[in-house]
């Protein structure tokens, strides 16, 4: 019979779909190479029996390193373990977020049924305006504006949430909390001042004069009042000490913020002197007759909705600061920011507190 050679032998193990190691190859080779007499038998099971060990000793020595090929393996490995790390950290966001939401909602859906049950008590006790117009000379009803009424128990009910946002704010830069969790509490201060404008502008399509009168607010908070609420730009006055350090390109994206709001501010304040005006000549005008006095009275009317339109455009100024205040800044910054911002008018309110506790001189 005539034997292959190692090298064959292995080319046609490889055709075969039979992968062994080279050196397997030619110690079966060696084994049956030689005299193939009976008589051979016992030496040839010792030297297969030698062939064996020195097997199972060469592959004892490999298995002590990874080889090659295990090394690639483990990088598939490695893969998909920082893939479920990542999986695992986005779910955890995911719940936190929506642990949130669902706190934000249940929150809401309460205060809804606060101010439903007040507004309902309200009606039913008919509540009639100290000081108002004499009903029977007029021939009008004098009780209270229901939009009024539920605007009041709104803010009543916004402030106290705001009280309680900055407490959270508070203890969470305090407690160093990831950056993540803290956005969350910062998105929620922000929805918290959208939610006070869309307020306002449901509060100025029912009563426009005490909307911008501020007597929803305290003595000190209506001496700084614009357009029935707060002037942007000295609000980012108030607000940049309390954001230092900022990088010097945060420092002129804030100056442009404010130099804008100024102008924004100064148009809108010039639409207000000149509507006044107008309705100062109209009213002063010394024509008495009826038909003029209803054409000027219907003049003034028109004039007067537009007060309404700046009250929107005003809250729409000071939303669009805050929102580009956000972006300007770090998550850490826009806590800090909304924390001043809260502590503020904290200090405004409790100012106010004391100013109508002062102890007067008799008389």
């Amino acid at each position: 019979m005539t034997m292959r050679s190692p090298s064959t032998q292995f080319t046609t193990s490889r055709r075969m779909g039979i992968y062994e190691p080279h050196h397997q190859i030619s110690m079966w080779g060696d084994t049956f190479k030689g005299d193939t007499s009976p008589n051979t038998g016992a030496s040839t099971i010792e030297q297969l029996d030698a062939k064996v060990n020195n097997k199972a000793e060469y592959t004892s020595f490999e298995s002590l390193g990874p080889s090659r090929d295990d090394e690639e393996a483990n990088k598939p490995a490695e893969k998909v373990q920082r893939r479920l790390a990542q999986n695992r950290e986005a779910a955890r966001k995911s719940r936190l977020r929506k642990k949130a939401y669902v706190q934000q909602l249940e929150t809401s859906r309460l205060k809804l049924t606060q101010m439903e049950q007040e507004l309902e008590r309200v009606r039913q006790q008919g509540v009639f305006i100290g000081g108002a117009l004499d009903s029977n000379h007029f021939g009008v009803s004098a009780t209270i504006n229901s939009g009024i009424a539920a605007f009041e128990m709104e803010y009543g009910h916004w402030v106290e949430e705001q009280n309680k946002q900055i407490c959270e704010l508070r203890k969470a830069l305090q407690a160093h909390i990831t950056d993540v969790e803290l956005r969350i509490l910062v998105e929620n201060g922000l929805n918290h001042y959208y939610n006070l404008f869309r307020m306002k502008g449901d509060a100025a399509k029912a009563d426009v004069f005490y909307l911008m009168s501020g007597m929803w607010r305290t003595s000190t908070e209506r001496f700084f009042l614009w357009i029935g609420g707060f002037r942007p730009s000295e609000l980012l006055n108030v607000l940049m000490p309390q954001l230092e350090p900022l990088t010097d390109q945060q420092l002129v994206d804030v100056c442009n913020l404010r130099h804008s709001s100024q102008q924004a501010e100064d148009a809108l304040s010039q639409g207000m002197d000149k509507l006044q005006q107008t309705l100062a000549q109209g009213i002063a005008s010394d024509q008495m007759d009826a038909e003029n006095y209803r054409y000027q009275m219907a003049t003034a009317l028109e004039n007067l909705e537009a007060l309404e339109g700046f009250v929107n455009q005003a809250d729409h100024l000071r939303q669009q600061t805050l929102q580009q205040m956000s972006r300007v800044l770090t998550t850490r910054q826009a806590a800090r920011g909304l924390l001043a911002l809260g502590e503020y008018f904290q200090r405004l309110r409790a100012l106010s507190s004391l100013w109508a506790a002062r102890p007067r001189e008799p008389a």
